[in-house]
């Protein structure tokens, strides 16, 4: 029986493959995003179902359910389903976080509704619960370099030098599910749906005199 609004929980589900042999990888970030999200929520996601492993908890005075699905990233749509049944929860309700190829590496991009846009996770996810209004929040890490295949670069770790971009992407996405939680959907997509700010330069130690910290 569906639960009264202001008692149903929002799922927040990041995609992924489980397993360590896929840990940290691109396709993971989803994942990754939740764990951080977990962390600064202090919610324990360990409560393991045969398809998905959720923690229960609070942000900004609502309920929330933190979810990473237990199937592989082509059958999402089967740990979606179970968790939207097990808690009377609506498309609407839904946040699901995922990588994305189309997005430059430390962009992100959340949107109310849309398509799969060739993503298998997404697309599972709109077969098993037969629409596409639901939000969705995805996490840049660009196309593959050179003649890589996208399986292959899905697949992989990010590099040193991305991973500094990666991380502080993270993070903005978990800032961003924060934003939507406390202040609604489209002040999140205001506010994050930008590109991110450039990284302060280095002071250059030839471009003035020094600072004395007794002047």
């Amino acid at each position: 029986m569906p639960q009264d609004d202001d008692k149903r929980p929002r799922l927040i589900i990041g995609l992924g493959n489980p397993g360590p042999r896929y840990r940290a990888t691109r396709h993971n970030v989803g994942f990754a995003c939740i764990d951080l999200l977990a962390e600064r929520w202090r919610i324990s996601v360990n409560d393991r179902r045969r398809t998905t492993v959720l923690g229960q908890g609070f942000c900004a005075g609502k309920p929330v359910v933190l979810a990473k699905p237990r199937t592989f990233m082509n059958l999402s749509g089967e740990s979606v389903a179970y968790l939207m049944a097990r808690f009377g929860s609506r498309p609407a309700e839904l946040v699901i976080v995922y990588d994305e190829m189309a997005l430059p590496l430390g962009r992100i991009r959340l949107r109310a509704q849309g398509s799969d846009a060739g993503h298998n996770g997404i697309k599972d996810i709109i077969r098993a619960i037969r629409t596409v209004q639901f939000p969705r929040l995805r996490i840049g890490i660009g196309p593959p370099d050179g003649g890589a295949g996208s399986v292959n670069h899905v697949l992989g770790r990010f590099s040193p030098d991305e991973q500094p971009a990666a991380q502080n992407s993270i993070s903005r996405a978990a800032a961003a599910v924060d934003c939507l939680l406390s202040d609604g959907i489209n002040t999140a997509m205001n506010r994050y749906n930008t590109d991110p700010k450039p990284p302060e330069p280095a002071p250059d130690a030839h471009s003035g005199p020094a600072v004395n910290a007794n002047d």
